[in-house]
């Protein structure tokens, strides 16, 4: 199974959207696909329509109590499509965890050998606590969403340095897949600025497709749906089926077929 992290520590960049919408668009070229809510907030289980009374076993219990990873995963109604939920349990783990032994290891040690999907997607809290170094411990690569707005270029510049403190102390094999704009607003020149600057900063480590401002994104979690679901022709949902086609282009060659 591959295994990406979807983190940014600035709130608000459209995380938990990517993390909803480029699973979806995995599952729907036919890939078996896992997505693991890490957010205490829990708004990826709950834009895949998982009510709070299914969330019996969650991801808390995955790190703190080291249930094993089939018991806390629970179907969506997407095909190919599974979640590990997350609760609000999940904001007193990191808590919890600072004493055990191994606690930065907990969720690779979950996933270790797990065969029955083809890729997961974690849905990292907007923070780099402990709960996102668990996942970028268990992830084989990195994706960034950043909004295209002039603060978030000093969070990139924070995260990077993260990774690479990461790569020396914990996981060496730990890369970054791309990093992708998101609520891209062409009306706005800032926009364009910002882009211009990462692209020039990081060159082909942006990729090619932007993830524009739109409505339907914003709507579809209120109808516990991905934008990809909720209204498939809109340009929210274009955005994400082709960056879901880069990235495929993006995976080592071994992983190009699900």
């Amino acid at each position: 199974m591959f295994v990406i992290a979807i983190a940014n520590q600035k709130g608000g960049v459209g995380k938990t959207t990517t993390a909803i919408n480029i699973a979806t668009a995995m599952a729907a070229t036919g890939w078996r696909t896992l997505l693991i809510d890490l957010d205490p907030q829990g708004n990826a289980s709950t834009g895949l329509g998982v009510r709070a009374e299914s969330r019996r076993v969650s991801s808390y219990d995955l790190l703190v109590d080291e249930v094993p990873l089939a018991s806390a995963i629970v179907p969506t109604s997407i095909p190919r499509l599974d979640l590990i939920p997350a609760t609000v349990d999940l904001s007193g783990a990191e808590i919890e965890l600072v004493a055990v032994e191994g606690r930065t290891h907990r969720l690779d040690k979950a996933l270790a050998n797990h065969a029955g999907h083809d890729i997961c997607f974690i849905d990292c809290p907007p923070s780099l606590g402990l709960l996102t170094l668990n996942a970028l411990c268990a992830a084989d690569t990195l994706l960034v969403p950043l909004q295209c707005e002039f603060f978030a270029l000093e969070g990139l510049s924070q995260l990077l340095q993260t990774v690479d403190q990461i790569q020396q102390r914990f996981n060496p094999d730990l890369g970054i897949i791309g990093v992708a704009l998101t609520m891209y607003d062409r009306r706005n020149r800032l926009t364009d600025q910002v882009s211009d600057d990462v692209r020039d900063c990081l060159g082909k480590l942006v990729f090619e497709t932007v993830i524009p401002r739109n409505v339907r994104l914003s709507e579809a979690p209120s109808h516990g749906l991905p934008a990809l679901i909720y209204d498939q022709h809109c340009t929210g949902s274009r955005a994400y089926m082709a960056l879901a086609r880069e990235l495929i282009g993006r995976f080592p060659a071994e992983r190009q077929a699900a």
